[in-house]
């Protein structure tokens, strides 16, 4: 039996990890600790609450004698770090809040964990902390004149955009975060690999690009969009919508965040990416067109809606991730083309305006509390 903790399992990625181990290993404990935070959501797991091999702790990650508490009673053996605050736009306006979820609350974490780990010997344990692709910065977005970038799927692997003359984040770039939630990721990386050097923690980070997919706490621009495109509410596009990420579905992350664990080398870092560029105007107007079919419309019907704003202070142009090291390594590759996995995003939703009202009502704070409290 493996008793493995993820903190912020309640959230987009997090429930999508607890699922998989859950259902894929009956044989181990999973122990899902969450804030439940506004993004949090306890209706996300509602298909794997009652299992006998799941837990669920209303705990924060900033209370160390808490984390201590929780790590001796499951007699844990590691632990999956996805627990963060990850809005950029609410980093700017509160930078504290980022400071004490994402570097002060994995502090907390390791300290704990070494505590309880090193009297034991580090044989079979594991912290696995889960990043962004963001502190490494921004991308140049050269190519050759007149040659269109590849943002679509077509560009499929990083051979393909190298031939473009493209550079991408790998495992040995430096650092350099421009956002508070970006500083705040990168000096919670720096905090898991010095528990390494210093003490011989077995660790390993991870840094991936955009996630997309069920779930997803519609401040996101995905599940936003999705919504306001089915309301026929304005869609806030910042700058002329050129900046440019890579996008990735998230049970091929969870995929991926599964492999690792189990098989990824102890203080090595891997670079976890769909190999799926899109400017955000683009993937904006396929999420219209998308939307649209699904509902019955006139294809582009709803194209008007887009609004362009003042674009976000400190806006990165460009994210690509280079996951060449995991693909070669472990042999991990995503298993969706972006159409198929945003035809089936935006599918979730529409079917799901339930999960999109209750999470945007508060009402899973009642649902908790009827859950695990008053009964």
């Amino acid at each position: 039996m493996k008793n493995i903790i993820v903190t912020g399992g309640a959230g987009f990625i997090g429930s999508h990890v607890v699922r998989l181990f859950v259902t894929k290993y009956p044989e181990y404990h999973i122990i899902n600790v969450d804030k439940l935070t506004y993004a949090g959501n306890l209706a996300n797991l509602r298909d794997v609450e009652n299992l006998p091999n799941y837990t669920f702790v209303k705990a924060d990650i900033c209370d160390y004698d808490c984390m201590c508490q929780l790590l001796r009673k499951h007699e844990v053996d590691g632990i999956i770090h996805l627990a963060a605050e990850s809005h950029v736009d609410r980093s700017i306006k509160d930078p504290f809040t980022f400071a004490r979820t994402n570097v002060m609350g994995t502090l907390t974490l390791l300290q704990a964990a070494k505590e309880y780990w090193q009297a034991q010997g580090w044989e079979g344990k594991r912290f696995y902390h889960i990043s962004t692709d963001e502190v490494y910065g921004a991308l140049e977005m050269t190519h050759p004149e007149g040659v269109d970038p590849p943002f679509t799927t077509k560009a499929s692997s990083a051979v393909h955009h190298e031939a473009y003359g493209l550079k991408f984040f790998t495992e040995d770039l430096k650092y350099q975060p421009h956002s508070p939630y970006s500083a705040s990721k990168a000096s919670s990386d720096h905090f898991v690999r010095a528990f390494h050097d210093t003490y011989g923690m077995p660790t390993i980070v991870t840094n991936c690009s955009n996630n997309y997919g069920p779930y997803q706490f519609p401040e996101k621009l995905i599940p936003l969009f999705i919504n306001n495109i089915k309301l026929r509410k304005p869609l806030p596009v910042y700058g002329k919508g050129e900046n440019v990420r890579d996008w990735l579905y998230v049970e091929d992350h969870a995929r991926a965040i599964d492999l690792i664990f189990h098989r990824g080398n102890v203080a090595d870092t891997y670079n976890i990416g769909g190999f799926n560029e899109w400017k955000n105007i683009d993937i904006i107007k396929v999420l219209v067109r998308t939307v649209d079919r699904l509902l019955g419309r006139k294809e582009d019907e709803d194209l008007d809606l887009i609004t362009y704003v003042t674009d976000r202070a400190g806006h990165d142009l460009r994210y690509a991730i280079d996951s060449s090291k995991l693909q070669r390594e472990l042999g991990w590759e995503p298993s969706l083309q972006f159409e198929e996995g945003i035809e089936k995003t935006v599918q979730w939703y529409l079917d799901n305006q339930a999960w999109m009202d209750n999470v945007t009502s508060g009402d899973y704070q009642k649902y908790y509390d009827d859950m695990y409290l008053n009964r």
